[in-house]
């Protein structure tokens, strides 16, 4: 499996860093996919390869953006059926506004931060010195725009049920509400896929349709 998901990260680096070489400005990668596909392993796999290349790359995870911490959007969500998807519990627009001034070339950014232990959202001064590209990854990070490269992993709760057996985040693995709600997931990003540049296959396949 490790052998694979290489083989993915090095065909996608390696098919994207002359494109990143030859773009004066900042270039802007998104990883979108189902829960438990490998969004956060991928994008720090891809960055960790960048760095290779004199690449210095920043990720800016979706999840951080939330309106509420883990544990309570558990429960908004249980409360409120509506509370799901982007624009809803996700702080889309301030993401857009961070990627934004990353590509308009901003020394710094903040960005929130998430603490789940303490239940707890601050605010993060990040410096961008030096940076060249920046990734946003998570469900719906297909939906940002100015994008220079879109990734989509085509992997759905089926296909990643044993690695989220071995993460069990907040013991989602056979709850009844979580699988409703990873059911609901794959209906909004569903089409996805079609707008990506990359997609990953569940057989660790690179589609390029760039």
């Amino acid at each position: 499996m490790e052998d694979l998901y290489q083989k993915v990260v090095d065909e996608i680096v390696s098919y994207l860093s002359g494109k990143i070489a030859s773009k004066h400005n900042r270039y802007t990668i998104t990883i979108a996919g189902e829960s438990g596909c490998g969004k956060s392993e991928t994008a720090k796999s891809i960055a960790v390869e960048l760095e290779k290349y004199g690449f210095k790359t920043i990720i800016l995870g979706q999840d951080q953006y939330c309106y509420l911490t883990p544990k309570f959007n558990d429960l908004k969500r249980k409360e409120n059926p509506e509370w799901l998807g982007p624009h809803v519990e996700i702080k889309m627009d301030l993401l857009q506004k961070n990627l934004k001034d990353a590509i308009q070339g901003e020394n710094s950014i903040t960005k929130p931060v998430i603490n789940p232990v303490e239940n707890s959202i601050t605010d993060l001064n990040i410096s961008l010195a030096g940076i060249k590209v920046v990734i946003a990854e998570g469900t719906y990070a297909t939906l940002l725009r100015n994008v220079d490269t879109r990734i989509f992993i085509d992997r759905n709760r089926l296909d990643t049920l044993e690695d989220r057996k071995k993460r069990n985040r907040r013991n989602e693995v056979n709850d009844p509400f979580t699988e409703q709600i990873l059911i609901t997931e794959h209906k909004i990003i569903a089409g996805h896929k079609l707008l990506a540049d990359i997609v990953v296959t569940k057989d660790f396949d690179v589609l390029f349709s760039e």
